[in-house]
């Protein structure tokens, strides 16, 4: 079975920014913000994804990917 991980967490290591600077930049709450970062969220809107990617200049499949579980 497949299952969505969420990448924000490395992603945001190698940009080195911290989740309340992103959830400044991208106007997203950091209560999702934290929820995507520990991979807790049950689903997110396409327009979060959208400012989150814009924010951290990277593509949606850059922070969703499918894995084998």
């Amino acid at each position: 079975m497949k299952k969505i991980k969420c990448n924000l967490s490395r992603i945001l290591g190698e940009k080195k920014m911290k989740m309340s600077e992103l959830a400044q930049l991208s106007g997203v709450s950091k209560t999702t913000i934290l929820s995507l970062y520990h991979e807790k969220a049950k689903g997110v809107t396409f327009e979060v994804l959208e400012k989150i990617g814009t924010a951290l200049d990277c593509e949606v499949s850059d922070l969703l990917e499918f894995i084998e579980e």
